[in-house]
């Protein structure tokens, strides 16, 4: 048997996997269950190619992360085989923790973060595993003596970030999000213990930095975007409350199991671990398509609606709605809807996205000069992206 496997990846060409424990973590349903997750949610909506999957992206991070080791101990850092090894499989797990539709149903299902839940199911897997994920699992926790490490898996220059950049980007087309991930690659180092990047990588950091913050209101934040996640959210939330009444019958066991599931971040996360691993986009799809013929309006009308991709409308800008718009909005959607039900206000929803391209602060991306002194990125650059906070504000209504 060959010493490794090959799979074809259309971002980076041939991907090596060790056989292994690397390898049977990718064959582990619970890993192979990110398939039928997808990357980024309803985007398809606008970027018609954007159906890749969470399975995708964990194998082109670890793909940077092999290359990132092989660059690191060309420049004399030392990194142990075992240390080599916990640190792939910490970002080949990293999102494994990912519910349906990635990000957008987050919070909403169940009351804890993603990573929550893929540290759950690593400690889980550790168990299955004798405890061959020991120190993958103190390296995701950051707990492990050489942060850089930790760094290399969750920073603000990681191989997650590295991935969805060049992956988003070539899926939906959209050229601002290219990003010269090789180069960054070839230009980090650690000195005592920390992530740093060489003087000469500076503009490569910039052009990572500014690809990040066009991709999320280009891509991640684009308005069509949040108006199919904001609907996709609203049905569920109402499909939650009716069957937690009793008066709608959820049709997928996983997913039954799930809205069962307590409201409360007091119960550990290994209470729901085992249900959850069998939750992914083919429960909700199945769930939509379930309420086409719903006797509840509200729930057919938005399955209906996100099925056939009858999106609402969105105003979204940095200055809120007017009053009188507002006011506009309200009217037409009682017109439109009260007839139908006397809950028609929850059709519009109102709230802000704000994206943030670089974090000031402790974790600051540091820059190795040709002295040998360590500088701040922020004091190293005169770039407008330090520290930028852009925050717009959304209303999301059914179309007049």
């Amino acid at each position: 048997m060959a010493a490794h496997k090959i799979f074809n990846d259309p971002v980076y060409g041939f991907i090596t996997i060790p056989r292994g424990i690397i390898m049977d973590l990718v064959e582990h349903p619970w890993f192979q269950r990110l398939r039928r997750i997808r990357q980024l949610g309803m985007t398809d909506f606008v970027y018609p190619g954007a159906l890749h999957t969470r399975f995708q992206h964990a194998l082109g991070a670890l793909h940077l992360m092999q290359s990132t080791i092989e660059v690191l101990r060309s420049k004399d850092v030392d990194i142990t085989p075992e240390e080599a090894e916990a640190v792939q499989i910490a970002i080949l797990l990293h999102d494994v923790g990912h519910g349906p539709f990635s990000h957008v149903l987050e919070h909403n299902l169940l009351p804890y973060h993603h990573e929550e839940l893929s540290q759950a199911i690593m400690a889980e897997l550790n168990q299955q595993f004798a405890g061959r994920l020991d120190l993958a699992l103190s390296i995701f926790a950051n707990t492990y003596p050489k942060p850089f490490l930790h760094q290399l898996v969750s920073g603000q220059l990681d191989m997650d970030r590295m991935d969805y950049l060049n992956r988003d980007s070539f899926f939906t087309g959209v050229h601002e999000g290219v990003i010269g991930y090789d180069r960054i690659v070839k230009m980090l180092s650690v000195v005592d213990g920390q992530l740093v990047v060489e003087e000469k990588g500076v503009y490569s950091i910039e052009k990572f930095l500014i690809a990040r913050r066009l991709m999320y209101w280009q891509v991640y934040l684009h308005k069509t975007v949040l108006s199919a996640e904001r609907m996709l959210i609203l049905v569920l939330e109402r499909l939650a409350r009716l069957h937690r009444e009793g008066s709608r019958v959820v049709t997928s066991r996983t997913l039954k199991a799930i809205l069962d599931f307590p409201i409360d971040r007091s119960l550990p996360v290994s209470s729901i671990l085992h249900e959850f691993v069998r939750l992914d986009d083919t429960d909700i799809v199945h769930e939509l398509k379930d309420m086409r013929d719903s006797s509840d309006f509200l729930l057919q009308f938005m399955a209906n609606a996100l099925l056939d991709r009858q999106l609402f409308k969105v105003y979204l800008d940095r200055q809120p709605p007017s009053a009188a718009f507002i006011e506009e909005v309200r009217e037409s959607t009682k017109t439109r809807f009260a007839q139908h039900t006397t809950e028609w206000a929850s059709l519009i929803i109102s709230g802000k996205e704000e994206s943030k391209a670089y974090l000031e602060g402790n974790d600051e991306i540091l820059i190795l000069k040709k002295s040998g002194k360590l500088v701040r990125y922020s004091d190293e650059t005169d770039s407008p992206i330090r520290e930028r906070i852009t925050e717009k504000h959304f209303l999301i209504y059914p179309r007049m």
